[in-house]
């Protein structure tokens, strides 16, 4: 938004001295040098020199100048007040840092020391990507964490450790959790924080340069007394009010040094504010699925590698009506549960909204009735509240106990434990706070306290008489006009208004006397004598027009001590209102996979210890709908077999073949989803499924560049084939897709084939290999867990129709050149291909790869074990018997020509 700055900034001062406003606003800046400084001038934020220079170019304002300094001209743009929120979420957008400098004092208290006194201003708080609050700069359905990571170095045999602490502020949910380096970027990748913070010596650090540069998180680095272990716990024990912290749990020393800092960044940035953070909660790193980054981006899980929810696994299940549970969902896919027990209870709680659509209909038909309640707490509790927010908290107690009557109101239906305890944690919402908020909030409500006009008429007598005076005062000055007419007995008696006097009761020249003598005397006091007129006022009309005059601003006063009456009143239940909104979030997740289930066709999957992986008639379920949307030909289901069988302990390796567009990687993508989906307690799209417990999951598919950092796609691939060939175990599951294609044939197969017999021999985990290298599928003659599998095509006038069946056996070409010509190369280019093609068959006829099975012993390089088992042959002796340093040159000359005699009669 342009607007003209010269017309309302006075005019430009030619003295190189600093005005005071501008000596203000450049202390202010200097204890803010790495945020953009919002500095609040009448109904703008006005901002200066770099800074409005940077803020124009990123928001598209007009930049115009003000005044001089040290000669040159000052840069400055403005954005109004009202409509801060848009550039704010406008500038976070682009990772900008932003500090909101008010006004402290009334401008009129300035004046009182002196013309040209500086109204005081401070900055109030510091806007940052992880610290937003406000409804308009935050996304309902995706939570909004900042998170701090401290580290322990460790010697060379244990390795550093670190802790990582994430807070989100909008909500008050708080987390802390202690790993290693490659589990800590895996959990970051499964966090998605919006911001990281982390002290500036390790910001710096060398050897974990390469990690900060792949985070795709701004990193904010801050001075290392944020990370001070000896004050970590003192910090926590004043921020929660605690004399201990035994009731919150084990936490590790780094572990505590990572919420601290935490808590100190909530400090530095809320300025004086203390948002309602929950108590830590201390999670077991084991305790969900590890997906590292890479393996998050290739299976879409939230967002596709387009960045966008749209096309994601999550956007294919989420049917959840509220916000939070959206949230709940987002984050219950980014970590599936790697416990059994508490998986079942997921999937109770599901099923019992499967079986019971009558009742779901009712919870989700209340839930869309529920507000945010944790977002309303957090604003209210930082003071950014409105009257909405209290409305939100109303409504949420009452879809609260709403909920909590309907669940219990059959008793035929045994509730699930974990539908149980949502219901208790309902039943917790304050029905009392509930009351008082629907007594006190009048049905239209503005978006802003200041507006006013919130509080229910009959909540409070002194706001009611207020209003009145300022809204009926006309009607409260008749009143009393007539009550004066009857005591005096004088039907002309009037009560007037000028600006001189105000108000003022006025008679003709002929009652004058009455109301000047007699007991009338003592009550109506002289004012003002006329030709025609007197002029009397009572020290009931002064006070009345004294209380009209500040009728406005007295309500408005009124109304806010009362709005902060109730705010104090909701912070106070803030345990029990996040307990309730916990229950109501998980509701609506089982609720929502439940509509899911059934609108789809899904099963419930069998999940339990085992090694385990059998699916029946799976399907992609985003592929499915998108198939359905498009009004396409229905999906193609198919079985997958990865567990063990009676005679192996450990789980098989599927090598998929078949020509490009026939679905292998649709179908590697859509177990792995199935396995998630499982884990996280929800149905499958499937007809049956059942899945031991996947510990980690990689997958290792499609192609793609990293030229920012140097890498090409080729070195990207083998890069992530390495942390799985690395990482995975026996309760893995892998996903790998065209391992070795970015290079030379002979080099690209060969990686590949030392992949799969590292996979099969040393990783043992359940496994799927697909791969254009025809000529792996020999090793199906030595690897006794690796079966070959297909994707079934058939061929028609020289044109290949995909069936999209995967099926046992391996395939005898790509069909490359069929698919180019589907692509649209010209016809030429396609007949050509036929031609090189056909030689190069011809040639490998001569000496077919698969040779290599009986030449290479199996895994020899992989193991890479010395061949202890044979003696030193002649070449070892000869070396064995030099001396090089009591050799004379004579006689190195002449050892050098026998072991090239020795090494001639090898070959």
């Amino acid at each position: 938004m342009a607007h003209a700055k010269e017309s309302r900034s006075g005019s430009p001062s030619s003295d190189a001295r600093p005005t005071p406003m501008m000596e203000q606003y450049l202390e202010i800046k200097a204890a803010n040098p790495d945020s953009l400084l919002f500095y609040r001038m009448g109904d703008f934020y006005e901002l200066f020199f770099e800074d409005a220079v940077e803020a124009s170019r990123a928001l598209g304002i007009t930049l115009t100048k003000r005044g001089k300094h040290l000669g040159e001209d000052i840069p400055m743009c403005g954005v109004p007040v009202h409509a801060a929120d848009d550039y704010l979420q406008k500038l976070i957008a682009l990772e900008f840092r932003v500090a909101v400098c008010e006004q402290t004092e009334d401008p009129a208290e300035a004046k009182k020391r002196g013309s040209k006194s500086v109204v005081r201003r401070d900055v109030v708080r510091l806007v940052t990507p992880g610290t937003l609050t406000e409804e308009t700069l935050l996304s309902a359905g995706q939570s909004n964490f900042f998170a701090a990571i401290a580290r322990n170095k460790g010697g060379t045999e244990g390795g550093d450790r670190f802790a990582l602490a994430w807070i989100d502020i909008s909500t008050g949910d708080f987390s802390v959790l202690e790993a290693d380096q490659k589990r800590m970027a895996a959990d970051l990748a499964r966090i998605d924080p919006r911001e990281i913070i982390l002290s500036d010596t390790l910001f710096s650090a060398p050897e974990l340069r390469l990690i900060w540069d792949g985070l795709k998180s701004p990193i904010t680095p801050l001075p290392a007394s944020f990370f001070d272990g000896a004050v970590a716990e003192k910090r926590l024990l004043d921020f929660f009010h605690v004399q201990t912290l035994d009731s919150f749990g084990a936490f590790s020393r780094l572990e505590m040094t990572a919420a601290s800092a935490a808590i100190a960044y909530v400090e530095k940035t809320q300025i004086g504010e203390r948002p309602s953070l929950s108590r830590p909660v201390r999670e077991n790193a084991a305790a969900s699925m590890l997906i590292d980054a890479a393996t998050r981006a290739n299976l879409e899980l939230i967002r596709t590698l387009g960045g966008e929810k749209k096309g994601s696994l999550l956007s294919a299940i989420d049917r959840t009506v509220t916000g939070a549970g959206a949230r709940l969902l987002a984050e219950r896919l980014s970590s599936p549960l790697t416990d059994v027990t508490r998986i079942a209870a997921r999937l109770d709680a599901v099923q019992h909204f499967v079986e019971n659509t009558g009742l779901r209909s009712d919870l989700r038909a209340a839930l869309k009735a529920a507000p945010d309640m944790a977002r309303a707490l957090s604003r209210l509790a930082l003071n950014r509240g409105g009257p909405r927010d209290l409305d939100a908290i109303r409504l949420g107690i009452v879809a609260s106990k709403t909920l909590s009557v309907r669940l219990e109101s059959d008793p035929q239906l045994a509730l699930p434990g974990d539908i149980k305890t949502c219901v208790s944690a309902l039943g917790q919402a304050p029905a009392d706070l509930g009351s008082e908020l629907g007594f006190a909030l009048d049905d239209d409500l503005p978006l802003l306290r200041r507006d006013g006009g919130f509080i229910r008429k009959g909540f409070h007598r002194e706001l009611d008489e207020a209003r009145a005076l300022r809204d009926e005062s006309r009607q409260v000055i008749a009143g009393l006009q007539a009550q004066y007419s009857d005591l005096t007995g004088i039907k002309g008696l009037k009560i007037r208004h000028n600006n001189v006097l105000g108000y003022f009761i006025e008679v003709t020249a002929l009652h004058a006397d009455k109301m000047m003598n007699g007991d009338l005397q003592e009550q109506f006091i002289h004012r003002q004598t006329l030709a025609n007129a007197m002029r009397f006022t009572t020290t009931e009309l002064a006070d009345l027009q004294t209380r009209i005059s500040n009728a406005a601003g007295q309500a408005l006063g009124l109304e806010q001590a009362l709005f902060d009456d109730l705010s104090r009143s909701v912070v106070s239940q803030s345990d029990s209102l996040k307990a309730a909104a916990r229950a109501l979030a998980a509701l609506d997740v089982a609720g929502g996979l439940a509509e899911l289930a059934e609108e789809w066709n899904y099963s419930r999957p069998q999940v339990d210890d085992s090694l385990a992986f059998s699916i029946t008639g799976g399907r992609h379920p985003v592929v499915e709908q998108a198939l359905r949307r498009a009004n396409d030909d229905p999906f193609v289901a198919n079985d997958c077999s990865l567990g063990p069988d009676q005679t192996q302990n450990h789980g098989q390796i599927w090598l998929l073949t078949g020509p490009n567009m026939a679905g292998k990687s649709t179908y590697l993508r859509q177990n792995a989803l199935i396995a998630v989906m499982a884990q996280l307690g929800s149905y499958v799209p499937a007809d049956s499924a059942h899945i031991g417990l996947v510990d980690r999951l990689f997958s290792r598919v499609g192609a793609a560049d990293d030229l920012a950092r140097g890498r090409s796609t080729f070195m990207v691939e083998m890069i992530e084939t390495a942390a799985i060939l690395n990482q995975a175990g026996e309760r893995s599951l892998v996903i790998l897709d065209e391992i070795g294609r970015g290079t030379a044939t002979f080099d690209g197969l060969s990686i590949a084939w030392a992949a799969i017999e590292h996979l099969h021999e040393v990783n043992r985990g359940r496994t799927l290999f697909a791969t254009h290298y025809h000529e792996l599928t020999a090793l199906s003659q030595k690897l006794d867990r690796l079966a070959n599998a297909t994707v079934r095509v058939k061929e028609w006038k020289g044109d290949v129709i995909f069936l999209h069946e995967i099926a046992p056996g391996a395939a005898d070409r790509s069909y490359g050149i069929q698919v180019a010509k589907l692509a649209g190369l010209p016809k030429a280019v396609i007949e050509r291909a036929r031609d090189v093609l056909q030689q190069l068959e011809d040639g490998e006829r001569k000496s077919p790869a698969s040779q290599l099975v009986d030449d290479l012993p199996l895994f020899s390089v992989v193991q890479a074990k010395p061949d202890t088992t044979s003696g030193p042959d002649e070449l070892r002796q000869a070396l064995d018997g030099m001396n090089p340093d009591d050799m004379t040159p004579r006689e190195a000359h002449d050892a050098l020509y026998r072991l090239r005699a020795l090494l001639s009669s090898e070959a």
